[in-house]
């Protein structure tokens, strides 16, 4: 078993190896890949980490395989240009992250004990604090999109104690956030009312955390749910849509609900 394990590895070792010198036969001799820098390679990586997600939505796996490559070999490339400003390599950067799991996960590297999941994230965000970081939002990017953003800052903030103490009590916060929306919901304080609407959302959010739903998948579920009922209604629409009746499309829809 453990000579099969190790042969694995190399093989393992192996393919990574290949990719770091084909990158390397790439940025000595393709036009493109000589042109690219960390700001050039932000957005595509960005639209690969999408496709990931979308293959992972999907549960496709050679899909999933397909796409974990692609973001490897960004990876890879940004690697190789730290390496090219003399800045890291790419050991520099795997040892790092090794040298960082080891030292957050001391209930396998030490001799601190941990009862369940809470406590491995409880001490993680601790150790965080403890290296200097100033918050413990502190590692919650700015440019995550927002409702991503929300759920991170409750859970990391949860760690610390800073949460209800009954999901009954979050549905009340949800309660009392619409009913406040309600109050300026026909003003014409556009701030007002975004303000309440965003007070709506993120006790929404926070009330998913406490189901054990994530918001996102949640949303993007029912997005695709929409998308394919309303592709439905376009595909069997005996005219334009716009010569319709909302009651003829809505029956349509409930077709759409009852064959998809």
């Amino acid at each position: 078993m453990n000579n099969t394990h190790n042969l694995d590895k190399v093989a393992k070792g192996n393919a990574f190896i290949r990719l770091l010198e084909i990158m390397d036969d790439l940025r000595a001799k393709c036009p493109w890949d000589m042109k690219q820098t960390f700001e050039s390679l932000r957005i595509l990586t960005i639209e690969e980490t999408y496709e990931l997600s979308d293959a992972i939505l999907d549960k496709n796996i050679l899909d999933i395989k397909e796409e974990l490559g692609d973001i490897m070999l960004h990876l890879v490339f940004y690697a190789k240009i730290g390496e090219e400003l003399g800045a890291f390599h790419i050991g520099d950067a795997i040892h790092g992250v090794c040298d960082k799991l080891v030292k957050r996960h001391p209930h396998i590297y030490g001799d601190v004990k941990v009862e369940n999941e809470a406590d491995v994230k409880r001490n993680w965000e601790q150790i965080k604090l403890s290296e200097g970081k100033k918050s413990v939002l502190s590692g919650v990017p700015n440019s995550l999109p927002a409702m991503v953003k929300a759920y991170r800052m409750q859970e990391k903030t949860a760690q610390v104690g800073f949460e209800w103490k009954e999901k009954s009590d979050v549905w009340d916060k949800v309660e009392e956030e619409i009913n406040e929306f309600k109050e300026v919901a026909d003003s014409d304080d556009i701030d007002k009312k975004e303000d309440e609407f965003g007070d709506i959302l993120f006790s929404l959010i926070n009330y998913a955390r406490y189901a054990g739903i994530n918001p996102e998948t949640a949303l993007e579920r029912v997005n695709r749910k929409f998308k394919s009922r309303f592709e439905y209604i376009e595909a069997n629409a005996d005219r334009k849509l716009q010569d319709m009746t909302l009651e003829e499309m809505d029956k349509l829809w409930n077709d759409a609900k009852r064959n998809i």
